[in-house]
């Protein structure tokens, strides 16, 4: 490592007061300098700058010429690279309860000197947990249609049977994969330590999507390949055009082809075929165009909620007012929504019980000490794959397509999401089970 400096990230919390603190993640001077080296090496064969040749401008000149350019760069890349991965496992160490999610206030990177992105963190004001686990709760009834349990042994049937005739073990357009990143030089030695960035991708099959296409399909798990494929570059640098090299380890697959009962179970903490039917019918039983399973979440919630004081901070209705809107206007009848004189309210409305849910699920998981292993995450993964099963996840997933192309989902943010959702899981399992 370069000057043999420390490779290590730091992050500190600094608490402002009790509702706000700023997190800092420090970069060592050895990881800014290695990368500002390699940008201006990886930019030198290609630039063509006024009595040089191209590609003959010397090293010093270019690192001195772009150094504006190659410094925002270097805020981008290690931004996605390792600052928010390492930032979020932090928080979830530390049990903050957040309210919202941290907010990038500022960025101080320059050559021979420590990197610094510095987050501001609003916090929650703290729930005090009742024996809420104690609380009566009575389930919404599914519906008695014989023909809603014919439907539930039709969609077993057939998920098995694809999965039967799915034996390939090879990666296919659908999948959802798990991939390692690490950044290497042109003799594929590492350049920034040992850190790596872990990320799901869920192959795509538009015209944006071959570029992921060509890099993974038809690859096995355990594979491991060098690459400097475009779509790579453009996910860690879309201000300055790179050609950098990185190993891919492939970790992890979750076939499309079939839904995964086992994961289904697991999700669940099913035991029995008997008691996997009785949870499907959950997404399968409609009420008023809401599933049982929808209806069963909505009121475990309502009931907590009403046993516990969650204050909820007016900018983060805001904030979360903002996401609705955005999620309505792409609804095809956003235009008459629109037209109804309670819609501001309607939507405010919305805004205010979903920023109050997410406060308390954060806190509850933190409460009840609910962690997230790798099997969780290909269990809620495994829910996304039918437009049926993904009525089982509550809260919205993060989305994964940017202008059209499916993008890689850093680990940690993904964890994020699913410990909600087992949150949720553990309550209506302990609110049901008697």
């Amino acid at each position: 490592m370069a000057n043999g400096h420390s490779s290590i990230l730091t992050c500190s919390i600094n608490h402002i007061n009790p509702r706000l603190c700023s997190a800092s993640v420090t970069i060592p001077v050895s990881l800014v300098n290695t990368l500002y080296h390699e940008t201006a090496l990886d930019q030198k064969e290609h630039t063509s700058t006024v009595g040089f040749t191209k590609g003959a401008t010397p090293l010093a000149y270019i690192k001195e010429h772009y150094k504006s350019n190659f410094t925002q760069h270097l805020k981008e890349f290690f931004f996605k690279y390792c600052v928010l991965s390492h930032l979020y496992d932090h928080l979830h160490k530390e049990h903050l309860a957040l309210a919202g999610e941290p907010r990038l206030s500022r960025i101080d990177i320059q050559p021979d000197h420590d990197g610094l992105f510095i987050f501001e963190l609003s916090l929650a004001t703290p729930i005090d947990f009742r024996e809420w686990k104690m609380l009566p709760f009575k389930a919404p009834k599914r519906k008695n249609y014989k023909d809603i349990d014919r439907q539930v042994e039709q969609f077993i049937k057939e998920e098995e049977l694809l999965g039967q005739s799915a034996a390939s073990d090879t990666i296919q357009i659908g999948d959802w994969v798990c991939l390692e990143l690490l950044f290497v030089d042109a003799a594929k030695k590492p350049l920034l330590g040992d850190h790596k960035e872990q990320v799901w991708l869920k192959i795509g099959n538009e015209e944006a999507d071959v570029p992921f296409q060509d890099l993974l399909v038809g690859k096995k798990v355990g594979d491991h390949l060098y690459s400097a494929t475009s779509c790579l570059q453009e996910y860690f640098s879309q201000q300055l055009d790179t050609r950098y090299l990185f190993s891919l380890s492939i970790i992890d697959r979750i076939p499309s082809s079939h839904f995964c009962f086992e994961l289904f179970k697991h999700h669940f903490k099913l035991k029995s075929t008997k008691e996997m039917h009785q949870k499907l019918i959950e997404v399968f039983s409609f009420r008023n165009d809401i599933s049982q399973r929808r209806m069963m979440a909505e009121d475990a919630l309502r009931l907590l909620m009403s046993k516990h004081q969650v204050e909820v901070p007016h900018y983060l209705v805001l904030r979360q007012q903002k996401m609705v809107l955005e999620a309505v206007q792409n609804n095809p009848d956003y235009h008459v929504y629109k037209t109804e004189n309670s819609f501001k309210e309607t939507i405010k409305q919305l805004a205010l019980k979903q920023a109050k849910e997410l406060l308390f699920i954060d806190q509850l998981a933190h409460h009840e000490g609910i962690q997230v292993e790798a099997n969780d995450l290909k269990s809620y993964l495994n829910l996304l794959k039918r437009a049926r099963t993904k009525e089982f996840v509550y809260f919205n997933p993060p989305p994964t397509k940017i202008q059209g192309q499916e993008m890689p989902l850093p680990t940690e943010i993904l964890k994020r999401c699913c410990l909600r959702e087992k949150t949720l899981n553990h309550v209506i399992y302990h609110l049901t089970k008697r």
